[in-house]
């Protein structure tokens, strides 16, 4: 069993409702157990900003199934609760999962990159996750909460 962090986030229809359906479907994953769920917060959105605040949570798995398989179930979790895949990057949507960190795994390719590329540029992404695992490594970057001491956390409340 490798222990995943996944990133949930939603702006529209009940975002709320959104992440609570999110993480049942998370936890009845095959062979899959979750393991801990962070607090919710609102955060403002991440690029362009005429949009809904976002929620955001980070949950906690204990997984046997691989990264892409791993992904499969994430993104068709998406899709069943509305998800519409867009050009516009970071624009508003019912639900978006990512995938931040798989074990140790270092994995790139067209369609995962792990640990994720970006994550530590990302209070929104951060801020739940060093509730749930503060001290875990980022490679090279530092701890959770190295990273998160240089951003901005100032806009995000717990929902």
């Amino acid at each position: 069993m490798t222990r995943v962090y996944i990133a949930l986030g939603s702006n529209l229809r009940d975002p709320l409702d959104q992440c609570q359906r999110a993480i049942t479907a998370l936890a009845a994953l095959p062979e899959t157990t979750l393991i801990n769920t962070s607090s919710l917060y609102r955060t403002p959105p991440y690029g362009p900003q005429d949009q809904p605040d976002f929620l955001n949570a980070v949950v906690v798995l204990e997984t046997a199934l691989s990264p892409l398989a791993l992904l499969d179930h994430t993104q068709r979790i998406e899709l069943e609760q509305g998800r519409e895949r867009k050009d516009e990057r970071w624009g508003p949507r019912t639900l978006d999962l990512d995938l931040l960190l798989f074990g140790e795994q270092f994995m790139t390719s067209e369609r995962l990159v792990l640990p994720h590329y970006d994550m530590h540029n990302r209070a929104f992404m951060l801020v739940p996750l060093a509730e749930v695992a503060g001290d875990l490594p980022l490679g090279d970057k530092g701890s959770v909460a190295s990273c998160l001491a240089s951003l901005d956390t100032s806009t995000i409340t717990l929902w």
